[in-house]
């Protein structure tokens, strides 16, 4: 771990990206029979994000090498922007097991923090290896490699830029990782890894059927140094009502390092989604968007909120297109676009 923190920051998701990280579902892991559209939905991605930028595809073995390469969207893509390299992992969800990228006088550093599949509820074993097995294969591009003895998840800590950091009390102090942590110990590993010098903890908010304790790529994500967007429920017969209406008030109280309140921006909540095997409520929301170059990737539910949604996106993202991608084979397994996806920022120009 390195303790210059001097010039040091991670961008935040909007900065110009040099590639995306995903990984290629594997059978015999947990999809069973919703892998084929697992896979379909990661092929969709691929292929989008491709048309704006290199994309670093992991494929656990040879099934999924040889799947990868019979995939006719994939196919179509060619090997210029897409780069398969073959990486043991568990999942999918690049989000938390791929690196998260601070730059340091304007070289990038890859920092490996230790995975233990959200808490030891799920084996993580490849996971927690996947960042580093990356590095060795020299796909991630030029940088280097820092390792953290704590447990942090990509998907639980969102930045804006120009030092403010959100997080959730409940995944990152209040749950199963690093037991015996306090507030102030987690704020300096915060601050001494991504150079942050706010940090902002919400106590409230989380989606019913999210197991990762309250990860806030799922509930709130910046969008500009000042604008938060986050998931709201209108219907006051929901479940979620009360607590993204109290997460919604803590937001409001959050002020930028100028004094000022930041600028919310509601999106609204899709109906109910729920597993077809057993019943349970899914965690559907919009909020588990994926930013790239020139695009923003949107969850799609077959759901007439989805052009409510996707259009607040528009306004937030200008000059970017909105590219619905369907993720109801990805929230069978409690996840999204984002949490399938890592960036790796472009090195900063001289």
């Amino acid at each position: 771990m390195s303790s210059d923190t001097r010039n040091r920051t991670l961008p935040p998701e909007w900065v110009h990206q040099e590639a995306m990280v995903l990984v290629w579902p594997r059978a015999g892991g947990d999809w069973g029979n919703g892998l084929e559209a697992a896979r379909e939905v990661i092929a969709n991605m691929a292929a989008a994000l491709c048309a704006h930028q290199r994309v670093v595809l992991a494929a656990a073995d040879d099934e999924c090498a040889y799947s990868i390469a019979a995939h006719p969207t994939l196919a179509e893509i060619g090997h210029r922007r897409l780069h398969v390299c073959r990486a043991a992992n568990d999942d999918i969800w690049a989000r938390d097991t791929g690196p998260l990228t601070v730059v340091v006088s304007g070289q990038r550093i890859f920092t490996d923090f230790r995975f233990d599949g959200w808490g030891g509820q799920f084996g993580a074993s490849h996971d927690d290896q996947l960042t580093a097995t990356l590095f060795a294969a020299e796909a991630l591009g030029a940088g280097t490699l820092e390792r953290y003895e704590y447990t942090l998840e990509g998907g639980s800590i969102e930045v804006n830029g120009t030092g403010a950091l959100l997080t959730t009390e409940r995944c990152l102090i209040a749950g199963r990782r690093n037991a015996g942590i306090d507030r102030a110990r987690a704020e300096t590993v915060l601050r001494d890894a991504f150079g942050v010098n706010t940090i902002h903890w919400l106590g409230h908010g989380t989606l019913i059927g999210d197991d990762t304790d309250g990860h806030i790529d799922t509930i709130a994500r910046f969008v500009a140094a000042d604008t938060i967007v986050y998931q709201g429920c209108a219907d006051t017969h929901d479940a979620h009502h009360a607590p993204l209406a109290a997460m919604a008030r803590e937001l409001a109280a959050l002020r930028q390092p100028n004094g000022e309140p930041y600028r919310l921006v509601e999106l609204p909540l899709p109906a109910p989604v729920h597993d077809p095997d057993d019943g349970h409520r899914l965690p559907a929301g919009y909020a588990n968007f994926l930013v790239a170059n020139g695009c923003v990737l949107a969850p799609a539910f077959d759901d007439p909120a989805d052009a409510d949604a996707h259009a607040i996106l528009a306004e937030l993202f200008p000059g970017r297109a909105i590219i619905a991608i369907d993720s109801r084979a990805l929230i069978r397994q409690h996840g999204g676009l984002h949490c399938a996806a890592m960036q790796i920022p472009a090195i900063p120009r001289a």
